[in-house]
């Protein structure tokens, strides 16, 4: 598969708009016109395309009028060449040593006398989330140190990171469920639905609270701006998620923005804390930042397309919530392209009697599932050529497989 790289100046919304550029361009390739497969988590003796190849085509039919606004420039780049020849490690196994304490770690910070608001805390930590985010952050950590030519194993500091990263995200958890007025998270009942929303909101902020006491004991005074900007980020971008923009090009950079801040930021910044740690190069901490931004945005596109193509019961939370409360996520956004209904709908959050039935057959009627799907690749494939800049490592290897995941997953 021949691979395109973007600049590293691009911006959140500067690949969606770039991915409608490649119509017509001679220059690109995809896995399906050149007759191999695209990346999946299949064993690597035969790898199964993620995607029909009838999407590279159609997901490149856009309206002209939503490419008038970036456009970066396009370089060659040998990512495949890169990584080729490597083995690439499962990222699960590779962490499991360094992750096997982590809830019960995190329980500790969380000790409070009060019965309750323990049990309150503990209930999410229970070790049945995914815990992408540990993970991701660990074998960065562990790419790091020996690009950074150090010793592969964690440092104190970056182990209480990887930590960080689950506290604050269940934390967002917690809150999001209250906004939601949701009443399942993980497979049972969410913690507003049992103890009500008051004490799920305190529950949140508490667990905020024993996050940041922890960031403060680092002693990185960098380190804790860079993870500030994650608190900030998850509230403009619940702010965000709470209005919708009339044109349809403002549309699409807002859902991108909102999607960076309350997803991919605290996987951005995570990755970039545990490199300031051990090396001094902004260049470095731009990888790494990157790959987090790249990888987080690529999760929440999917997780957006499963909430179109997986039942409640493989999610662990109902389907179609994200109509329910009104959001238009990127199969919506792009099946408006083709369904011009679909407008007045999303400027009316779904909220007339039949909008959600009809836009979730509007959207399964459309391209928009196999067009998100193929946005969320192009994503992945900026995180491996990112990634792919460190010093060869089974972690480095690890985090260029988890992209695969990341897209073949189903909840």
């Amino acid at each position: 598969m021949c691979c395109r790289r973007f600049s590293s100046g691009f911006t959140t919304s500067g690949l969606f708009d770039t991915l409608r550029c490649f119509r017509g361009s001679s220059g690109y390739s995809s896995a399906s016109s050149t007759g191999r497969t695209s990346w999946s988590s299949a064993p690597r003796k035969e790898r199964r395309p993620l995607f029909p190849a009838r999407i590279h085509s159609k997901a490149l039919n856009l309206r002209p009028s939503v490419i008038r606004s970036l456009h970066p420039t396009l370089q060659s780049c040998s990512c495949r060449a890169t990584h080729s020849d490597a083995k690439l490690r499962d990222p699960f196994t590779l962490a499991q040593k360094d992750l096997t304490s982590l809830y019960d770690d995190i329980k500790k910070e969380l000790f409070v006398a009060k019965t309750e608001l323990k049990y309150l805390c503990d209930y999410y930590f229970d070790g049945r989330g995914k815990a992408i985010r540990p993970i991701i952050v660990v074998l960065m950590a562990r790419a790091m140190n020996i690009h950074s030519n150090r010793a592969g194993d964690l440092l104190p500091g970056q182990r209480t990171i990887a930590m960080i990263s689950e506290m604050i995200h269940t934390a967002s958890l917690v809150h999001d469920d209250v906004i939601d007025r949701s009443d399942e998270r993980r497979g049972k009942r969410s913690i507003n639905d049992v103890w009500g929303e008051k004490k799920a909101i305190l529950a949140g902020d508490f667990i905020l609270s024993a996050a940041t006491m922890a960031l403060a004991r680092i002693g990185n005074s960098t380190v804790v701006k860079v993870l500030s900007h994650v608190i900030e980020d998850l509230v403009r971008g619940e702010f965000m998620q709470l209005g919708s923009k009339e044109n349809e090009d403002e549309r699409f950079k807002h859902y991108l923005e909102k999607t960076y801040k309350k997803t991919a930021s605290l996987m951005a910044h995570s990755c970039k804390a545990v490199s300031i740690l051990v090396n001094s190069d902004p260049e470095v901490h731009e990888i790494a930042y990157q790959y987090g931004k790249n990888v987080g945005i690529a999760f929440q596109l999917v997780d957006d397309v499963l909430d179109f193509t997986s039942g409640a019961e493989q999610l662990g939370k109902p389907a179609a919530v994200d109509l329910k409360l009104g959001l238009a996520t990127g199969p919506v956004l792009f099946a408006c392209q083709q369904f011009p209904e679909l407008h007045a709908m999303i400027m009316r959050r779904f909220s007339s009697k039949g909008d959600v039935d009809r836009a979730w057959q509007y959207v399964l009627q459309s391209d928009g599932v196999q067009q998100t799907t193929y946005l969320a690749r192009r994503y992945c494939e900026e995180a491996i050529r990112q990634i792919s800049r460190l010093q060869p490592s089974p972690e480095r290897d690890a985090l260029i497989r988890l992209t695969e995941i990341v897209l073949s997953r189903d909840k």
